[in-house]
């Protein structure tokens, strides 16, 4: 069975009203984890590759670096020229998965068109696979058998774990259906919190009829107002993965403002989900150098 951690926070911590604030609950989490460190004297060490001058990527990066080295991890960046040919990347993952101080390493996608992001993802470790990309990891994610899970799916899950509420049977929509968020959420769902999952995608017929029946809707679809408010019922937990730039800041998938006042649980854009995934991948880390400790 695969294993969701519960870290115990306070509610009051981080939900406000009915607003679930990722924001608080990672840094209460970052603040176990580097607890942990310390008391047991351990280092874990991960190790970041960024390609070209993407400005969302260069951002994301250091955000993780600036994390990393306050709860006090080994952070390593390997920083490569946007031409760089992709033997160049693999000779660096070899290396790091030979590097036994380092726990996670992870590829900051996306990658330039010319490199197969395919074969640099599967050419990670499983071990130290902490974005949770690599087949072997999917295929255990799947097989309900212990691996690493992909870190913004398990922010999601441990906020649904921390808020204590009984997910059986419900019914739940995914809206979204890629490798790194919506596939592996809707199978964490159905395993882990035993709740009535429908995955809808862009092709869905009947969207509505879907979402109106919705006790849990997680959005990851990248799409702006994918549904409309009225379909959402009263009391639904909404999840917005959503990201993306308008003309008064950021905002997510869905309608926050509108939905917010019908919604039992809402995850504000920006401070909701986003940072939930830095603190897992910290976790992710973190519970690989355990491993590696204990041999």
């Amino acid at each position: 069975m695969i294993h969701i951690p519960q870290f115990n926070i306070d509610k009051n911590l981080w939900i406000e009203g009915n607003l679930l604030w990722g924001k608080k609950l990672a840094l209460e989490i970052r603040k176990q984890l580097a607890q942990n460190v310390k008391e047991k004297n351990i280092e874990p060490g991960l190790a970041v590759i960024l390609v070209g001058e993407d400005e969302a990527s260069k951002i994301y990066v250091g955000s993780k670096e600036k994390v990393s080295r306050e709860i006090g991890y080994k952070s390593i960046v390997q920083r490569m020229r946007s031409d760089v040919r992709e033997e160049e990347i693999l000779e660096v993952v070899n290396d790091w998965n030979r590097d036994s101080s380092i726990h996670g390493i992870l590829v900051q996608l996306p990658l330039p068109g010319a490199i197969n992001e395919r074969n640099i993802l599967q050419a990670i470790s499983p071990r130290k696979d902490v974005d949770g990309f690599h087949f072997e990891n999917i295929g255990r994610l799947h097989a309900k058998s212990e691996g690493i899970i992909p870190c913004t799916p398990l922010g999601i899950m441990v906020m649904l774990k921390e808020i204590d509420e009984k997910l059986t049977g419900l019914n739940t929509v995914v809206l979204g259906r890629s490798n790194i968020v919506g596939k592996p959420m809707a199978q964490m769902l159905m395993d882990h919190s035993q709740a009535t999952v429908t995955i809808c995608h862009s092709k869905t017929q009947n969207l509505d009829y879907y979402i109106q029946n919705a006790d849990i809707i997680v959005s990851a679809m990248g799409v702006r107002n994918i549904i409309k408010n009225e379909w959402v019922k009263n009391g639904a937990i909404i999840i917005d993965v959503g990201m993306h730039r308008a003309e008064n800041g950021v905002c997510g998938d869905l309608d926050y403002k509108e939905l917010k006042e019908k919604a039992r649980y809402i995850t504000p854009v920006p401070g909701g989900v986003g940072p939930m995934t830095i603190a897992m991948l910290m976790y992710n880390t973190y519970n690989n150098a355990l491993k590696a400790r204990q041999g």
